[in-house]
C-alpha cells in the first residue's frame, strides 16, 4: 500500500478525507471534528483540528506553560507561526468554552524538505492519541505537497513516541550540526 493511500484511508476513517486539501495551498477553511471526548463530569467535549495560522498567542503560551516549556517572546512566536508552512491546532470545545489543547507546526522549502517544530499536547489530554493525530496530520499535509524529507528535533524522553510514528534517528549516519551565538 502506498503512503498516500494509507494516509487517505486513515483520514477517511476519522471523517476528514473530503475536507483535507492536498494541493499546493494547504488549508482547512473551518475546524474539523476529530473526536468526541467525555469529560470528568460526564459532559462531552468535542476535539477539533484546524490549520489556521490565526492562533491566539496567549493561549499558545498557556499551553506551553502547562508542559513546562521555557517562555519565548510572543512577537517572535508570531513571526515563527507566520513563516511556517503548516500549522495544526487542536481545540477542545464544549458549551462553555474553546480551549487550545494541542499545537504543532512545520517549516519547509516547499519542495524537498520540511522540519517539524513545537509539537505539544496539554497534559490533561495526553495519552489519548492526540499527539499522534497532530503528527499524522502534519505528515499528511507535507506528503500531500510532495515533500519527501521530513525532519524533527526531539527531547530524549519523547524519541520513542516519534519512533513509533515511523521516524528514525540518523538515517544515513549523518549527524546534525548546530551553530549557536556565543
Amino acid at each position: 500500500m502506498s503512503n498516500m493511500v494509507f494516509w487517505r484511508k486513515f483520514f477517511k476513517n476519522i471523517g476528514m478525507s473530503n475536507r483535507v486539501n492536498t494541493s499546493d495551498s494547504i488549508s482547512l477553511s473551518q475546524d474539523v471534528l476529530l473526536m468526541e471526548h467525555s469529560g470528568s463530569k460526564g459532559d462531552v467535549d468535542n476535539i477539533y483540528l484546524s490549520t489556521s495560522k490565526d492562533v491566539n498567542l496567549y493561549e499558545l503560551e498557556q499551553l506551553c506553560d502547562a508542559v513546562g516549556w521555557v517562555r519565548r517572546p510572543l512577537r517572535k512566536v508570531k513571526i515563527a507561526i507566520d513563516h511556517s508552512f503548516v500549522i495544526i491546532c487542536l481545540f477542545c470545545k464544549n458549551k462553555e468554552r474553546r480551549q487550545l489543547i494541542g499545537f504543532a507546526r512545520a517549516t519547509s522549502d516547499t519542495v524537498f524538505n520540511a522540519t517539524i517544530w513545537d509539537v505539544v499536547v496539554h497534559p490533561d489530554f495526553q495519552g489519548r492519541g492526540l499527539g499522534k493525530a497532530l503528527m499524522d496530520q502534519l505528515v499528511f499535509h507535507l506528503r500531500g505537497a510532495n515533500i519527501s524529507t521530513i525532519t524533527l528535533f526531539a527531547d530524549p524522553q519523547v524519541v520513542s513516541f516519534y519512533r513509533n510514528l515511523g521516524f528514525i534517528t540518523d538515517p544515513d549516519g549523518v549527524k546534525g550540526m548546530f551553530w549557536y551565538p556565543r
